[in-house]
C-alpha cells in the first residue's frame, strides 16, 4: 500500500479539506488514538525525531508518515530543522 499510496505531507487540497471539515459541525476534527499519542509526546518533548518517534509508539516508520502528513494537513503538527536533523514538532 506504501508504494502505490505513499504519504504526502505537503497537499494543498487535503490542507483544504480538513480546515472545511473542522467548520462545519465538529470544531475539532476526529483523531485517532496513535494521532493523539503523537500529540500527547510532542507536547511532553517539545518537538523529537521521527524516527524516535516511531520507536516510542511501536509502529513502522511507514505508519508514523501517514499519521504525520495526516496531522500536517489538519495544521496540528510541522516539520523542523534543528541543526542537521529533522524534527516533529506541534504546529
Amino acid at each position: 500500500m506504501d508504494v502505490l499510496s505513499p504519504a504526502r505531507s505537503c497537499d494543498p487540497w487535503a490542507v483544504y479539506s480538513a480546515k472545511s471539515f473542522s467548520k462545519e459541525g465538529t470544531a475539532h476534527p476526529q483523531i485517532t488514538d496513535t494521532q493523539a499519542k503523537i500529540l500527547r509526546i510532542l507536547k511532553e518533548t517539545g518537538g523529537i525525531e521521527p524516527e524516535v518517534l516511531a520507536k516510542n509508539l511501536q509502529i513502522k516508520f511507514s505508519e508514523l508518515e501517514r499519521e504525520i502528513a495526516t496531522l500536517r494537513h489538519m495544521e496540528k503538527v510541522r516539520g523542523e530543522l534543528r541543526g542537521n536533523k529533522k524534527f516533529v514538532c506541534l504546529w
